[in-house]
């Protein structure tokens, strides 16, 4: 007999071609919010205020400070510019740097978040705020930090280029082959998963053939939305807390790290998840779905391994010893030393040959 939990977590979506322009001042107004911070990278922000004319009026200052892994001095910064300025609610245009800044904000703060990506991360339906210090990087889990709107436009992740299209797209897809096996997995976030992937699999080949693609942009933002929502509910695994070792201590690029960390994970646990591996090669089409994850980088031209994105060799030691105590105690296989020693040497060098639990 079927039992589980399943947190339905609050939050509102807009989804569709112009939301951004049509609907965002009218989601503004819903919320009673008079004076907004804008958070937005430096390469972005011309970009957010021309979006952002119909509430221009109501933006009292700019956060360009933006920085991937959001540095704990960035988000001291961007705190003191919220409560110098008195802002009564954050709006964040851009990718998962920036809304990880605006959740930084919201966590000391409580401010509202009004979030309108421009990438596939996800993180903007999901309570789970990041800061790094020191080199490495803590995550953690608050309900103040979830956006309470969240308004999807494929528009504004038409001048995405295509290589950080494919390395968010398949970030997105992390998130959905994490969720069949993370420690609060249920049905429904496993439903959320398999039709992301299958959205973001139909959608990403597409967009880099075709930056202009609409209808990929919109498969693609519709997957990124259901992959965040899946991993909010079930949590984080081994790929994850893989990745967010790495990105802390060593400042990898965070998409292309979880890009290329994925096929690998997924050859690992796949034999202790078999059902889990099924479905997501139906999602993906394909019988085999760690040869398909595979092809698909390929195709769509990610970084064959972790070397080719900033990580030595010498590094990879350090690396397992950061990793271990982070270890799922649930992981569907048995993670050893040994066997994440072979993992991380199979990401760092491309050949998954070599992945054997």
């Amino acid at each position: 007999m079927l039992e589980f939990s399943y947190d339905a977590l609050p939050g509102r979506i807009v989804f569709g071609r112009g939301a951004a322009r049509q609907r965002l001042a009218g989601e503004v107004d819903r919320l009673g919010s008079s004076r907004l911070l804008l958070i937005a990278t430096a390469s972005e922000e011309a970009k957010a205020r021309e979006l952002l004319t119909p509430v221009a009026d109501r933006i009292v200052a700019t956060f360009a400070g933006v920085r991937p892994h959001v540095p704990v001095a960035v988000a001291e910064a961007a705190r003191a510019m919220a409560a110098e300025v008195g802002a009564d609610a954050l709006l964040s245009v851009g990718g998962g740097s920036t809304t990880g800044t605006a959740k930084a904000v919201a966590l000391t703060t409580g401010l509202p978040i009004v979030a309108v990506p421009t990438t596939y991360a996800g993180s903007e339906v999901t309570p789970v705020w990041g800061l790094t210090e020191g080199e490495r990087k803590r995550t953690g889990t608050d309900p103040v930090v979830l956006p309470r709107v969240v308004v999807y436009d494929p528009e504004l992740t038409v001048s995405l280029p295509a290589g950080l299209s494919a390395a968010s797209g398949l970030n997105a897809m992390a998130h959905c082959v994490e969720a069949f096996w993370a420690p609060r997995r249920n049905p429904i976030s496993s439903l959320a998963a398999e039709e992301g992937l299958r959205a973001l699999a139909t959608g990403l080949p597409a967009v880099v053939i075709d930056g202009a693609d609409l209808d990929a942009r919109s498969d693609l933002l519709y997957g990124a939305y259901l992959a965040g929502s899946a991993f909010a509910v079930a949590g984080s695994g081994l790929h994850h807390k893989i990745c967010h070792v790495l990105g802390g201590a060593y400042d990898l690029p965070h998409a292309e790290t979880h890009a290329i960390v994925l096929p690998h994970v997924l050859a690992f646990n796949a034999p202790g998840a078999t059902s889990a591996a099924a479905r997501i090669g139906r999602a993906l089409g394909v019988a085999d779905p760690v040869a398909g994850l595979q092809s698909l980088s390929k195709r769509v031209g990610i970084p064959t391994g972790l070397r080719d994105i900033g990580l030595r060799n010498d590094q990879l030691d350090e690396a397992v010893a950061l990793i271990e105590p982070e270890v799922p105690a649930d992981n569907p296989v048995p993670v050893t030393m040994v066997a994440l020693r072979s993992l991380l040497e199979a990401a760092w060098s491309g050949e998954a040959e070599e992945e054997k639990p």
